[in-house]
């Protein structure tokens, strides 16, 4: 599947007006986030927008009423003080301020891991059995009945925030009492062996296109959050599949995007069983991480967008004839 993007829509960067670049906030991703941010503010502002940085959301609200703000380039990461669980998008819609990235509907549903996967399985997605694990629930009985091994965590983080593998009976208590730390409802789900992939999806004139997926090989057993973001030895291959395979997962990335609700750009996560050859649906990230680690920045590059064009692309896409999702 070839790679082929429009031309730049906005080639004068005062269309864009005064940029807010949100980002670090109070979520438990904070750190990745304001990482994120600093390089988005330094890519924008190399190609002469007029952006600065704003942290968190309550700092926004002051700026949009002080009137410098024309629009935000969100890179806020997770919910409770982050920016993808359509809170924010809630409030700059009722403040008329154009923002990066999927809308309110797209950004709640995709923080919420079990509502994500129940409109996957709706419409014949393929991801992961699943329980839903409500307090004073038996899980161990809930690990019998999806069979070992399996993934617990909260059903609204990221980055690998509160996610444990547990491999046999007597692990499950310390991995619950782990994803219990964090907000919201738990999850556990079958735990698929075989390779991790992640796909970028960008915007691309009034569409989406999916970029080259790229595969990920921590030295470690699996890629947690220190593989993300400290970590050097890392291998990430991009692309990480070919021929058939390649097309496959990409078309998956997109129909997994669109279903929930997203638009402008996002990295749909995916599994393909070791066994089987089978694809599984993992989750979406709407603010995708931007740091040096990160991974829509490698697959941009794979097909010649480099970080400043990448920024300049997801920022684009809220002046007027952007993409509609």
């Amino acid at each position: 599947m070839s790679v082929q993007f429009a031309p730049l829509r906005v080639t004068d960067p005062a269309v864009f007006g005064r940029v807010a670049v949100l980002m670090g906030g109070t979520s438990a991703e904070r750190e990745v986030s304001l990482d994120s941010g600093r390089g988005v503010l330094e890519a924008l502002r190399s190609r002469g927008v007029d952006a600065f940085a704003v942290d968190g959301i309550a700092a926004l609200i002051e700026a949009i009423r002080a009137g410098s703000v024309d629009r935000v380039f969100n890179i806020l990461h997770g919910n409770k003080g982050g920016g993808e669980d359509g809170v924010l998008q809630g409030v700059l819609e009722a403040l008329g301020v154009p923002y990066t990235g999927s809308d309110v509907l797209g950004s709640a549903l995709t923080m919420d891991k079990i509502r994500t996967k129940q409109v996957w399985m709706a419409s014949n997605l393929p991801t992961p059995r699943y329980k839903r694990i409500a307090p004073g629930e038996d899980v161990h009985a809930a690990a019998r009945e999806l069979g070992l091994p399996v993934i617990i965590k909260p059903s609204s983080e990221g980055s690998s925030v509160g996610i444990s593998r547990v491999l046999e009976d007597a692990g499950i208590d310390e991995a619950v009492a782990l994803a219990a730390r964090y907000p919201g409802e738990m999850l556990m789900e079958q735990m698929i062996i075989g390779d991790e992939l992640t796909v970028a999806v960008l915007v691309n004139g009034s569409g989406h296109t999916a970029l080259p997926s790229i595969r990920i090989v921590p030295k470690g057993e699996w890629y947690d959050y220190h593989a993300k973001y400290i970590a050097d030895d890392t291998q990430y291959l991009c692309p990480g599949l070919d021929g058939a395979a390649e097309d496959e997962i990409r078309r998956l990335a997109i129909a997994a995007f669109v279903a929930a609700g997203c638009k402008g750009w996002g990295r749909v996560d995916v599994m393909h069983d070791r066994s089987s050859g089978q694809f599984y649906l993992i989750e979406v990230n709407t603010a995708p991480g931007m740091t040096s680690h990160s991974l829509v920045p490698k697959a941009a590059r794979q097909v010649g967008i480099e970080y400043d064009e990448l920024c300049w692309r997801v920022l684009e896409a809220t002046v007027a004839g952007g993409a509609l999702g």
